[in-house]
Protein backbone atom coordinates (compact mmCIF):
# COMPACT_ATOMS: atom_id res chain seq x y z
CA UNK A 1 0.00 0.00 0.00
CA UNK A 2 1.33 3.40 -0.96
CA UNK A 3 1.37 6.22 1.59
CA UNK A 4 0.70 9.66 0.11
CA UNK A 5 2.72 12.47 1.76
CA UNK A 6 1.11 15.88 2.09
CA UNK A 7 3.06 18.71 0.61
CA UNK A 8 4.12 21.58 2.86
CA UNK A 9 1.73 23.82 1.00
CA UNK A 10 -1.19 21.61 1.91
CA UNK A 11 -4.25 23.47 3.26
CA UNK A 12 -4.12 21.58 6.57
CA UNK A 13 -0.61 22.87 7.27
CA UNK A 14 -1.38 26.53 6.57
CA UNK A 15 -1.35 28.76 9.67
CA UNK A 16 -4.77 29.50 11.11
CA UNK A 17 -5.66 32.72 12.82
CA UNK A 18 -5.26 32.67 16.58
CA UNK A 19 -8.83 32.93 17.84
CA UNK A 20 -7.65 34.42 21.12
CA UNK A 21 -5.88 37.26 19.27
CA UNK A 22 -8.94 37.97 17.14
CA UNK A 23 -11.15 37.89 20.22
CA UNK A 24 -8.85 40.27 22.05
CA UNK A 25 -8.92 42.74 19.14
CA UNK A 26 -12.72 42.60 19.02
CA UNK A 27 -12.88 43.14 22.76
CA UNK A 28 -10.54 46.14 22.48
CA UNK A 29 -12.62 47.65 19.66
CA UNK A 30 -15.81 47.18 21.66
CA UNK A 31 -14.22 48.73 24.77
CA UNK A 32 -12.97 51.68 22.71
CA UNK A 33 -16.44 52.22 21.24
CA UNK A 34 -18.13 52.07 24.65
CA UNK A 35 -15.58 54.44 26.23
CA UNK A 36 -15.85 56.81 23.28
CA UNK A 37 -19.63 56.97 23.74
CA UNK A 38 -19.20 57.71 27.46
CA UNK A 39 -16.67 60.45 26.72
CA UNK A 40 -18.77 62.09 24.02
CA UNK A 41 -21.89 61.86 26.19
CA UNK A 42 -20.15 64.28 28.55
CA UNK A 43 -17.71 66.02 26.18
CA UNK A 44 -20.11 67.10 23.42
CA UNK A 45 -22.50 69.13 25.61
CA UNK A 46 -19.52 70.31 27.69
CA UNK A 47 -17.79 71.52 24.52
CA UNK A 48 -20.92 73.33 23.40
CA UNK A 49 -21.36 74.89 26.85
CA UNK A 50 -17.73 76.03 26.96
CA UNK A 51 -17.90 77.42 23.41
CA UNK A 52 -21.19 79.22 24.08
CA UNK A 53 -20.01 80.76 27.35
CA UNK A 54 -16.59 81.74 25.97
CA UNK A 55 -18.28 83.15 22.88
CA UNK A 56 -20.02 85.72 25.10
CA UNK A 57 -16.66 87.41 25.56
CA UNK A 58 -15.64 86.53 22.00
CA UNK A 59 -18.70 88.38 20.64
CA UNK A 60 -18.06 91.33 22.95
CA UNK A 61 -14.51 91.64 21.61
CA UNK A 62 -15.85 91.46 18.05
CA UNK A 63 -18.31 94.31 18.61
CA UNK A 64 -15.71 96.33 20.57
CA UNK A 65 -13.19 95.91 17.74
CA UNK A 66 -15.55 97.69 15.37
CA UNK A 67 -15.95 100.60 17.80
CA UNK A 68 -12.22 101.41 17.59
CA UNK A 69 -8.68 100.04 17.81
CA UNK A 70 -8.20 101.21 21.41
CA UNK A 71 -11.45 99.51 22.43
CA UNK A 72 -10.36 96.24 20.78
CA UNK A 73 -7.05 96.26 22.62
CA UNK A 74 -8.62 97.37 25.92
CA UNK A 75 -11.34 94.70 26.01
CA UNK A 76 -8.87 91.99 25.00
CA UNK A 77 -6.42 93.06 27.70
CA UNK A 78 -9.25 93.09 30.26
CA UNK A 79 -10.48 89.64 29.27
CA UNK A 80 -6.99 88.13 29.20
CA UNK A 81 -5.30 89.98 32.07
CA UNK A 82 -7.87 91.16 34.62
CA UNK A 83 -10.79 88.83 33.91
CA UNK A 84 -8.33 86.08 32.97
CA UNK A 85 -6.71 86.43 36.40
CA UNK A 86 -10.04 86.28 38.24
CA UNK A 87 -11.50 83.64 35.92
CA UNK A 88 -8.49 81.42 36.56
CA UNK A 89 -8.72 81.77 40.34
CA UNK A 90 -12.46 81.06 40.46
CA UNK A 91 -12.32 78.23 37.92
CA UNK A 92 -9.54 76.68 39.95
CA UNK A 93 -11.41 77.06 43.23
CA UNK A 94 -14.47 75.50 41.62
CA UNK A 95 -12.42 72.63 40.19
CA UNK A 96 -11.94 71.17 43.65
CA UNK A 97 -15.64 70.35 43.38
CA UNK A 98 -14.89 68.44 40.18
CA UNK A 99 -12.56 66.05 42.00
CA UNK A 100 -14.79 65.53 45.03
CA UNK A 101 -18.15 65.32 43.24
CA UNK A 102 -16.86 62.97 40.58
CA UNK A 103 -15.32 60.58 43.07
CA UNK A 104 -18.39 60.74 45.34
CA UNK A 105 -20.67 59.83 42.41
CA UNK A 106 -18.39 56.92 41.52
CA UNK A 107 -18.54 55.71 45.13
CA UNK A 108 -22.34 55.89 45.18
CA UNK A 109 -22.54 58.88 47.56
CA UNK A 110 -24.49 61.41 45.50
CA UNK A 111 -26.11 62.81 48.66
CA UNK A 112 -22.85 64.65 49.46
CA UNK A 113 -22.94 66.73 46.27
CA UNK A 114 -25.40 69.28 47.64
CA UNK A 115 -23.14 69.94 50.63
CA UNK A 116 -20.07 70.13 48.38
CA UNK A 117 -21.60 72.74 46.04
CA UNK A 118 -22.62 74.92 49.00
CA UNK A 119 -19.09 74.77 50.40
CA UNK A 120 -17.78 75.74 46.98
CA UNK A 121 -20.17 78.71 46.77
CA UNK A 122 -18.99 79.96 50.14
CA UNK A 123 -15.34 79.72 49.12
CA UNK A 124 -15.81 81.11 45.59
CA UNK A 125 -18.01 83.97 46.84
CA UNK A 126 -15.42 85.01 49.40
CA UNK A 127 -12.73 84.76 46.72
CA UNK A 128 -14.71 86.98 44.34
CA UNK A 129 -15.06 89.62 47.05
CA UNK A 130 -11.31 89.44 47.65
CA UNK A 131 -10.65 89.89 43.90
CA UNK A 132 -12.96 92.91 43.47
CA UNK A 133 -10.16 95.51 43.88
CA UNK A 134 -8.47 94.20 40.72
CA UNK A 135 -11.55 95.33 38.76
CA UNK A 136 -11.79 98.65 40.55
CA UNK A 137 -8.10 99.56 40.11
CA UNK A 138 -7.52 98.05 36.65
CA UNK A 139 -6.16 101.25 35.10
CA UNK A 140 -3.52 101.60 37.83
CA UNK A 141 -2.60 97.93 37.59
CA UNK A 142 -2.11 98.09 33.82
CA UNK A 143 -0.06 101.29 34.05
CA UNK A 144 2.11 99.60 36.69
CA UNK A 145 2.65 96.80 34.15
CA UNK A 146 3.80 99.49 31.64
CA UNK A 147 0.85 99.01 29.30
CA UNK A 148 -0.06 101.88 26.90
CA UNK A 149 -1.84 104.73 28.72
CA UNK A 150 -4.81 104.97 26.32
CA UNK A 151 -5.50 101.25 26.53
CA UNK A 152 -5.19 101.30 30.34
CA UNK A 153 -7.68 104.17 30.65
CA UNK A 154 -10.35 102.52 28.48
CA UNK A 155 -9.80 99.17 30.21
CA UNK A 156 -10.17 100.77 33.65
CA UNK A 157 -13.62 102.11 32.83
CA UNK A 158 -14.73 98.84 31.26
CA UNK A 159 -13.76 96.64 34.25
CA UNK A 160 -15.72 98.78 36.70
CA UNK A 161 -18.79 98.31 34.51
CA UNK A 162 -18.40 94.50 34.31
CA UNK A 163 -17.72 93.90 38.02
CA UNK A 164 -21.04 91.95 38.42
CA UNK A 165 -19.65 89.30 36.08
CA UNK A 166 -16.99 88.44 38.65
CA UNK A 167 -19.67 87.24 41.08
CA UNK A 168 -21.47 85.47 38.24
CA UNK A 169 -18.31 83.39 37.71
CA UNK A 170 -18.27 82.55 41.43
CA UNK A 171 -21.77 81.10 41.15
CA UNK A 172 -21.31 79.53 37.71
CA UNK A 173 -18.30 77.27 38.18
CA UNK A 174 -19.64 75.28 41.17
CA UNK A 175 -22.92 74.81 39.30
CA UNK A 176 -21.05 73.53 36.24
CA UNK A 177 -19.01 71.01 38.23
CA UNK A 178 -22.12 69.82 40.08
CA UNK A 179 -23.95 69.09 36.80
CA UNK A 180 -20.92 67.61 35.05
CA UNK A 181 -20.11 65.15 37.85
CA UNK A 182 -23.54 63.58 37.30
CA UNK A 183 -23.25 63.74 33.49
CA UNK A 184 -26.28 66.05 33.35
CA UNK A 185 -25.07 68.92 31.21
CA UNK A 186 -27.53 69.30 28.33
CA UNK A 187 -29.75 71.73 30.24
CA UNK A 188 -26.67 73.85 30.94
CA UNK A 189 -25.81 73.70 27.22
CA UNK A 190 -29.27 74.90 26.15
CA UNK A 191 -29.17 77.71 28.72
CA UNK A 192 -25.75 78.86 27.48
CA UNK A 193 -26.76 78.64 23.81
CA UNK A 194 -29.94 80.64 24.32
CA UNK A 195 -28.04 83.22 26.38
CA UNK A 196 -25.41 83.59 23.65
CA UNK A 197 -28.11 84.21 21.04
CA UNK A 198 -29.63 86.84 23.34
CA UNK A 199 -26.16 88.35 23.85
CA UNK A 200 -25.57 88.75 20.10
CA UNK A 201 -29.01 90.31 19.58
CA UNK A 202 -28.64 92.78 22.46
CA UNK A 203 -25.14 93.81 21.32
CA UNK A 204 -26.43 94.45 17.82
CA UNK A 205 -29.25 96.60 19.16
CA UNK A 206 -27.44 98.55 21.89
CA UNK A 207 -23.90 98.76 20.49
CA UNK A 208 -24.28 98.77 16.71
CA UNK A 209 -27.72 100.29 16.15
CA UNK A 210 -28.17 102.58 19.17
CA UNK A 211 -24.46 103.41 19.51
CA UNK A 212 -24.05 102.96 23.27
CA UNK A 213 -20.43 101.93 22.73
CA UNK A 214 -18.34 100.08 25.28
CA UNK A 215 -20.71 100.89 28.16
CA UNK A 216 -23.55 99.25 26.25
CA UNK A 217 -21.40 96.17 25.58
CA UNK A 218 -20.57 95.88 29.29
CA UNK A 219 -24.21 96.14 30.39
CA UNK A 220 -25.26 93.55 27.80
CA UNK A 221 -22.59 91.19 29.15
CA UNK A 222 -23.86 91.66 32.72
CA UNK A 223 -27.44 90.92 31.65
CA UNK A 224 -26.38 87.78 29.76
CA UNK A 225 -24.52 86.31 32.73
CA UNK A 226 -27.44 87.13 35.03
CA UNK A 227 -29.74 85.10 32.76
CA UNK A 228 -27.30 82.14 32.80
CA UNK A 229 -27.01 82.03 36.60
CA UNK A 230 -30.73 82.41 37.30
CA UNK A 231 -31.62 79.70 34.77
CA UNK A 232 -29.01 77.26 36.15
CA UNK A 233 -30.18 77.83 39.72
CA UNK A 234 -33.72 77.15 38.56
CA UNK A 235 -32.55 73.83 37.08
CA UNK A 236 -30.75 72.95 40.33
CA UNK A 237 -33.83 73.38 42.52
CA UNK A 238 -36.32 72.03 39.96
CA UNK A 239 -36.41 68.54 41.49
CA UNK A 240 -34.18 66.93 38.84
CA UNK A 241 -31.57 66.08 41.51
CA UNK A 242 -33.56 64.47 44.36
CA UNK A 243 -30.54 62.65 45.82
CA UNK A 244 -27.85 65.26 45.19
CA UNK A 245 -29.75 68.44 46.16
CA UNK A 246 -31.79 68.42 49.38
CA UNK A 247 -31.73 72.12 50.13
CA UNK A 248 -29.35 74.32 52.06
CA UNK A 249 -27.57 72.74 55.01
CA UNK A 250 -25.36 73.86 57.92
CA UNK A 251 -23.06 70.97 56.94
CA UNK A 252 -21.71 73.32 54.26
CA UNK A 253 -19.85 75.26 56.97
CA UNK A 254 -18.15 72.17 58.41
CA UNK A 255 -14.70 70.93 57.42
CA UNK A 256 -14.14 73.98 55.23
CA UNK A 257 -10.40 73.95 55.88
CA UNK A 258 -9.80 70.68 53.99
CA UNK A 259 -12.02 71.92 51.16
CA UNK A 260 -10.09 75.18 51.00
CA UNK A 261 -6.77 73.32 50.75
CA UNK A 262 -7.88 71.35 47.70
CA UNK A 263 -9.53 74.46 46.23
CA UNK A 264 -6.32 76.46 46.57
CA UNK A 265 -4.26 73.66 44.99
CA UNK A 266 -6.73 73.56 42.07
CA UNK A 267 -6.65 77.35 41.74
CA UNK A 268 -2.85 77.49 41.69
CA UNK A 269 -2.66 74.72 39.08
CA UNK A 270 -5.17 76.32 36.69
CA UNK A 271 -4.07 79.89 37.30
CA UNK A 272 -0.49 79.08 36.39
CA UNK A 273 -1.82 77.77 33.07
CA UNK A 274 -4.25 80.61 32.31
CA UNK A 275 -1.90 83.37 33.46
CA UNK A 276 0.80 82.01 31.20
CA UNK A 277 -1.02 83.39 28.17
CA UNK A 278 -1.84 86.55 30.07
CA UNK A 279 1.93 87.02 30.28
CA UNK A 280 2.07 86.97 26.47
CA UNK A 281 -0.11 90.09 26.25
CA UNK A 282 1.81 91.85 29.01
CA UNK A 283 5.16 91.19 27.32
CA UNK A 284 3.81 92.20 23.91
CA UNK A 285 2.57 95.46 25.46
CA UNK A 286 6.22 96.30 26.23
CA UNK A 287 7.28 96.10 22.57
CA UNK A 288 7.66 99.05 20.22
CA UNK A 289 4.44 100.01 18.42
CA UNK A 290 2.62 98.35 21.30
CA UNK A 291 -0.97 99.02 20.22
CA UNK A 292 -0.51 97.32 16.85
CA UNK A 293 1.30 94.39 18.47
CA UNK A 294 -1.40 94.00 21.14
CA UNK A 295 -4.15 94.16 18.49
CA UNK A 296 -2.42 91.46 16.43
CA UNK A 297 -1.86 89.24 19.43
CA UNK A 298 -5.46 89.89 20.52
CA UNK A 299 -6.74 88.37 17.28
CA UNK A 300 -4.52 85.28 17.62
CA UNK A 301 -5.22 84.69 21.31
CA UNK A 302 -8.98 85.03 20.90
CA UNK A 303 -8.98 82.36 18.19
CA UNK A 304 -6.67 80.19 20.26
CA UNK A 305 -8.92 80.48 23.31
CA UNK A 306 -12.04 79.79 21.24
CA UNK A 307 -10.62 76.50 19.93
CA UNK A 308 -9.34 75.74 23.42
CA UNK A 309 -12.99 75.43 24.50
CA UNK A 310 -13.20 72.15 22.56
CA UNK A 311 -10.26 70.74 24.49
CA UNK A 312 -11.86 72.00 27.72
CA UNK A 313 -14.91 69.89 26.87
CA UNK A 314 -12.66 66.85 26.89
CA UNK A 315 -10.98 68.23 30.00
CA UNK A 316 -14.37 68.08 31.74
CA UNK A 317 -15.22 64.69 30.26
CA UNK A 318 -11.98 62.95 31.19
CA UNK A 319 -12.07 64.54 34.64
CA UNK A 320 -15.54 63.10 35.24
CA UNK A 321 -14.62 59.71 33.78
CA UNK A 322 -11.37 59.41 35.78
CA UNK A 323 -12.91 60.63 39.04
CA UNK A 324 -15.97 58.37 38.61
CA UNK A 325 -13.88 55.29 37.85
CA UNK A 326 -11.41 55.91 40.67
CA UNK A 327 -14.27 56.53 43.08
CA UNK A 328 -15.83 53.23 41.97
CA UNK A 329 -12.45 51.48 42.36
CA UNK A 330 -11.98 50.68 38.65
CA UNK A 331 -8.39 51.83 37.98
CA UNK A 332 -7.99 50.08 34.61
CA UNK A 333 -11.10 51.82 33.30
CA UNK A 334 -9.69 55.17 34.48
CA UNK A 335 -6.45 54.56 32.57
CA UNK A 336 -8.34 53.56 29.44
CA UNK A 337 -10.39 56.78 29.64
CA UNK A 338 -7.17 58.79 29.63
CA UNK A 339 -5.94 57.09 26.44
CA UNK A 340 -9.23 57.57 24.62
CA UNK A 341 -9.65 61.23 25.64
CA UNK A 342 -6.12 62.26 24.66
CA UNK A 343 -6.25 60.50 21.27
CA UNK A 344 -9.70 61.87 20.41
CA UNK A 345 -8.88 65.45 21.34
CA UNK A 346 -5.58 65.28 19.44
CA UNK A 347 -7.44 64.16 16.30
CA UNK A 348 -9.80 67.15 16.58
CA UNK A 349 -6.78 69.40 17.12
CA UNK A 350 -5.32 68.15 13.83
CA UNK A 351 -8.51 69.25 12.05
CA UNK A 352 -8.27 72.72 13.62
CA UNK A 353 -4.61 72.90 12.57
CA UNK A 354 -5.60 72.34 8.94
CA UNK A 355 -8.43 74.90 9.10
CA UNK A 356 -6.22 77.66 10.50
CA UNK A 357 -3.46 76.95 8.00
CA UNK A 358 -5.85 77.17 5.06
CA UNK A 359 -7.81 80.28 6.17
CA UNK A 360 -5.10 82.11 8.14
CA UNK A 361 -5.36 85.23 5.94
CA UNK A 362 -9.14 85.60 6.24
CA UNK A 363 -9.96 84.75 9.88
CA UNK A 364 -8.44 87.95 11.41
CA UNK A 365 -11.08 90.08 9.64
CA UNK A 366 -13.71 89.06 12.19
CA UNK A 367 -11.98 91.26 14.76
CA UNK A 368 -10.65 94.17 12.75
CA UNK A 369 -11.03 96.05 9.45
CA UNK A 370 -7.52 97.47 9.80
CA UNK A 371 -5.46 95.98 6.95
CA UNK A 372 -2.21 96.24 8.90
CA UNK A 373 -3.66 94.29 11.85
CA UNK A 374 -5.09 91.65 9.49
CA UNK A 375 -1.80 91.32 7.60
CA UNK A 376 0.36 90.98 10.73
CA UNK A 377 -2.05 88.50 12.31
CA UNK A 378 -1.98 86.39 9.13
CA UNK A 379 1.82 86.17 9.39
CA UNK A 380 1.41 84.45 12.77
CA UNK A 381 -1.05 81.95 11.28
CA UNK A 382 1.45 79.08 11.11
CA UNK A 383 2.43 79.44 14.75
CA UNK A 384 -1.22 79.90 15.77
CA UNK A 385 -2.15 76.63 14.04
CA UNK A 386 0.67 74.73 15.76
CA UNK A 387 -0.25 76.19 19.16
CA UNK A 388 -3.90 75.23 18.68
CA UNK A 389 -2.88 71.61 17.99
CA UNK A 390 -0.67 71.52 21.09
CA UNK A 391 -3.48 72.98 23.18
CA UNK A 392 -5.81 70.21 22.05
CA UNK A 393 -3.75 67.79 24.17
CA UNK A 394 -2.53 69.77 27.18
CA UNK A 395 -5.95 70.67 28.72
CA UNK A 396 -7.05 67.03 28.55
CA UNK A 397 -4.02 66.06 30.64
CA UNK A 398 -4.96 68.76 33.13
CA UNK A 399 -8.44 67.22 33.29
CA UNK A 400 -6.84 63.89 34.21
CA UNK A 401 -4.97 65.67 37.01
CA UNK A 402 -8.21 67.19 38.35
CA UNK A 403 -10.05 63.88 38.20
CA UNK A 404 -7.27 62.11 40.07
CA UNK A 405 -6.59 64.94 42.54
CA UNK A 406 -3.02 65.73 41.41
CA UNK A 407 -3.46 69.51 41.51
CA UNK A 408 -0.46 70.22 43.75
CA UNK A 409 1.92 68.12 41.64
CA UNK A 410 0.81 69.76 38.39
CA UNK A 411 1.17 73.22 39.97
CA UNK A 412 4.90 72.57 40.51
CA UNK A 413 5.25 71.21 36.97
CA UNK A 414 3.59 74.36 35.62
CA UNK A 415 5.96 76.60 37.55
CA UNK A 416 8.99 74.80 36.14
CA UNK A 417 7.86 74.49 32.52
CA UNK A 418 6.04 77.79 32.13
CA UNK A 419 7.79 80.26 34.38
CA UNK A 420 11.35 78.90 34.52
CA UNK A 421 11.53 77.86 30.84
CA UNK A 422 8.76 79.34 28.68
CA UNK A 423 8.68 82.97 29.80
CA UNK A 424 12.50 83.40 29.97
CA UNK A 425 12.79 81.96 26.45
CA UNK A 426 10.00 84.29 25.29
CA UNK A 427 11.85 87.30 26.69
CA UNK A 428 15.13 86.21 25.05
CA UNK A 429 13.57 85.57 21.64
CA UNK A 430 11.27 88.59 21.72
CA UNK A 431 13.57 91.27 23.13
CA UNK A 432 17.19 90.08 22.98
CA UNK A 433 16.93 88.51 19.52
CA UNK A 434 14.46 91.23 18.44
CA UNK A 435 11.87 88.79 17.06
CA UNK A 436 9.01 90.75 18.66
CA UNK A 437 5.64 89.11 19.25
CA UNK A 438 6.66 86.07 17.20
CA UNK A 439 9.67 85.42 19.44
CA UNK A 440 7.66 85.82 22.64
CA UNK A 441 5.08 83.32 21.40
CA UNK A 442 7.69 80.81 20.19
CA UNK A 443 9.49 80.82 23.54
CA UNK A 444 6.31 80.32 25.50
CA UNK A 445 5.13 77.56 23.13
CA UNK A 446 8.30 75.66 24.00
CA UNK A 447 7.27 75.83 27.66
CA UNK A 448 3.83 74.45 26.80
CA UNK A 449 5.39 71.63 24.77
CA UNK A 450 7.63 70.69 27.70
CA UNK A 451 4.72 70.71 30.17
CA UNK A 452 2.63 68.52 27.86
CA UNK A 453 5.46 66.00 27.50
CA UNK A 454 5.96 65.79 31.27
CA UNK A 455 2.23 65.25 31.92
CA UNK A 456 2.08 62.54 29.25
CA UNK A 457 4.92 60.67 30.92
CA UNK A 458 3.27 60.96 34.34
CA UNK A 459 -0.14 59.80 33.07
CA UNK A 460 1.18 56.69 31.41
CA UNK A 461 3.49 55.71 34.29
CA UNK A 462 0.89 56.17 37.02
CA UNK A 463 -0.08 53.22 39.24
CA UNK A 464 -3.83 53.63 38.91
CA UNK A 465 -4.60 51.04 41.60
CA UNK A 466 -2.93 53.30 44.13
CA UNK A 467 -4.93 56.29 42.84
CA UNK A 468 -8.16 54.37 43.48
CA UNK A 469 -7.12 53.81 47.10
CA UNK A 470 -6.32 57.52 47.49
CA UNK A 471 -9.76 58.40 46.09
CA UNK A 472 -11.37 56.25 48.79
CA UNK A 473 -9.39 58.03 51.51
CA UNK A 474 -10.31 61.44 50.08
CA UNK A 475 -14.04 60.68 50.06
CA UNK A 476 -13.91 59.47 53.66
CA UNK A 477 -11.89 62.51 54.84
CA UNK A 478 -14.06 65.17 53.17
CA UNK A 479 -17.51 64.09 54.08
CA UNK A 480 -18.21 60.62 52.72
CA UNK A 481 -19.38 57.57 54.61
CA UNK A 482 -16.85 54.77 54.62
CA UNK A 483 -19.48 52.09 55.03
CA UNK A 484 -20.69 52.50 51.44
CA UNK A 485 -17.29 52.57 49.81
CA UNK A 486 -16.18 49.69 47.62
CA UNK A 487 -13.37 47.48 48.81
CA UNK A 488 -9.89 48.54 47.83
CA UNK A 489 -7.53 46.60 45.67
CA UNK A 490 -3.88 45.88 46.26
CA UNK A 491 -1.36 48.04 44.45
CA UNK A 492 0.35 46.09 41.74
Amino acid sequence: MMVVKRSPSSRDDMPTPDKSVVGEKMKTCKSSWEESKLLWHIAFPAILTAVFQFSIGFVTVGFAGHIGEAELAAVTVVENVIEGFSYGVLLGMGSALETLCGQAVGAGQADMLGVYIQRSWIICGATALFLSPTYIFTARILRALHQPADISAVAGSYTRWVLPQLFAYAANFPLQKFFQAQSKVWAMTFISGASLALHVALNYVFVTRLGHGLFGAAMVGNATWCVIIVAQLGYLVSGCFPEAWKGFSVLAFRNLAAFVRLSLASAVMLCLELWYYTAVLILVGLLKNAQLQVDVMSVCINYQLWTLMVALGFNAAVSVRVSNELGANRPKAAKFSVVMAVSTSAAIGAVFLAVFLIWRTELPRFFSNNNEVVSEAAKLGFLLAATIFLNSIQPVLSGVAIGAGWQSLVAFINIGCYYLVGIPLGVIFGFKLKLGALGIWVGMSIGTLLQTAVLLIICFRTKWEKQAMLAEERIREWGGRSDTLPATTTVA
